[in-house]
């Protein structure tokens, strides 16, 4: 039934889910739609598609858990689940994984609607991120947007220190 073993940074799942483990919530970005999210993306994991759980937990980072219970709040970054992810997969034997260092740059440079500063500095994080851990000549950033659009890429330290500062309404950080 699974192709991939579990993320251990990420809930264990009994099955396969779909799309409407998270569309239930509606426009409601609390800490359930949170747990689904990350629900959702080890499903994905699990299911082979590895950029299909990086889509997920990008959905993650768009819960808002201020006022969440504190075991939710102290959960396991999805950022851990990333990084383990990403080493995963870079074999390209664990499924299609697309670029993810490609995607955060276009994600980080294009967001729109609520909180959409923190979880810009959340995607130049996993940019970041993806760029460690991956081989930059395989994944390469988008160097046609970055001279198409005067792009600035923040620094991982400037990304991190924006990140572990908790932003109006975003609650907690709970980074790497």
């Amino acid at each position: 039934m699974f192709t991939n073993p579990s993320c251990p940074w990420l809930p264990d799942i009994s099955e396969v889910h779909d799309f409407s483990l998270t569309r239930r919530h509606g426009k409601i970005r609390g800490a359930e739609f949170y747990l689904d999210a990350l629900r959702y993306a080890q499903s994905q994991w699990v299911a082979g598609k590895p950029a299909q759980a990086i889509l997920q937990l990008d959905k993650a980072w768009m819960a808002d858990l201020s006022g969440a219970a504190p075991e939710i709040q102290n959960h396991a970054s999805p950022y851990r689940a990333l990084i383990w992810i990403l080493e995963k997969s870079s074999s390209g034997k664990c499924g299609y994984l697309g670029n993810p260092i490609r995607h955060f740059q276009h994600l980080a440079s294009r967001v729109r609607g609520a909180n959409k500063e923190i979880r810009s500095w959340r995607a130049w994080l996993c940019f970041h991120l993806a760029e460690r851990v991956l081989d930059h000549g395989a994944y390469p950033r988008d160097g046609a947007q970055i001279a198409r659009e005067g792009l600035w890429i923040p620094t991982f330290q400037r990304a991190l220190k924006e990140v572990s500062v908790p932003a109006p309404g975003c609650g907690k950080s709970n980074v790497l």
